[in-house]
């Protein structure tokens, strides 16, 4: 079963190796990797044109001005082929045997959405000692008040589900996606192990958590359509988990 990995680059030159060779090494092997580098300044392509000189499995498109995450990602799922689409930024990390354990495990239980639990490190690579360990279960409500799925872990089957798109939005369009498929499928379920390595990028530690419940809010309201009275009731929620795991 082919196996569609999405990324979005953009000024990705100092990670994106170690990137390739997480999935370079996966134990299984038959998958197809597609890059959508969002107008980058820097050597991404360039590198990434070497991965392709070296795989045939890696395929690169360009945009013509910065977009966004959002449209990268859509615009690969666009291009993919495979029953399986899966998603790895490119400053993230796979553990070799994440497609074999994953894949099988949605197969074996005729899963449509699945994700994992993985590992926190820092910019530079050094381990801090962090899992985050979703639920074994998630649902549309539950999902609603917050986000338990990272996006470096998530794969879905688009044979069952169609292929499915993020929301034009610049931030939490993965959770949108997340919650898009949850009102097709009752239930997302926990692959077993810790699949990913999520890198915490120092611009990403700096980031205002007010702008995150903003986006949170805007994806309740604007995207959806839950009204003004539920959406500040699951954004509470969205703090409330966040005070509890500082």
């Amino acid at each position: 079963m082919l196996v569609s990995i999405i990324t979005p680059t953009f000024n990705s030159e100092i990670f994106i190796n170690d990137t390739f060779e997480s999935i370079k090494s996966q134990t299984y092997t038959n998958w197809e990797w597609i890059i959508v580098d969002d107008f980058s300044s820097d050597r991404t392509c360039e590198i990434v044109e070497g991965f392709m000189h070296l795989d045939n499995r890696i395929k690169l498109y360009r945009n013509n001005t910065n977009v966004g995450a959002a449209v990268s990602r859509n615009k690969a799922i666009e291009k993919a082929n495979g029953k399986f689409i899966a998603f790895l930024d490119s400053d993230d990390l796979w553990c070799d045997t994440k497609l074999e354990i994953q894949i099988s495990f949605m197969l074996e239980n005729e899963i449509s959405l699945s994700y994992s639990a993985y590992r926190i490190i820092t910019e530079s690579g050094i381990d801090c000692n962090k899992i985050i360990d979703p639920p074994n279960e998630l649902d549309y409500l539950t999902l609603l008040k917050e986000n338990q799925i990272g996006c470096l872990t998530a794969i879905y089957d688009q044979q069952i589900l169609g292929k499915c798109y993020m929301p034009l939005i610049r931030k939490r369009q993965d959770y949108g996606l997340w919650l898009s498929v949850l009102k097709k499928v009752p239930v997302a379920y926990k692959a077993p192990g810790v699949l990913a390595v999520y890198r915490v990028r120092n611009d990403s530690v700096s980031s205002s958590k007010i702008d995150l419940l903003k986006f949170n809010y805007k994806l309740f309201r604007e995207i959806e359509k839950l009204s003004m009275i539920k959406s500040v009731y699951y954004l509470t929620w969205n703090v409330y988990r966040k005070i509890l795991k500082q």
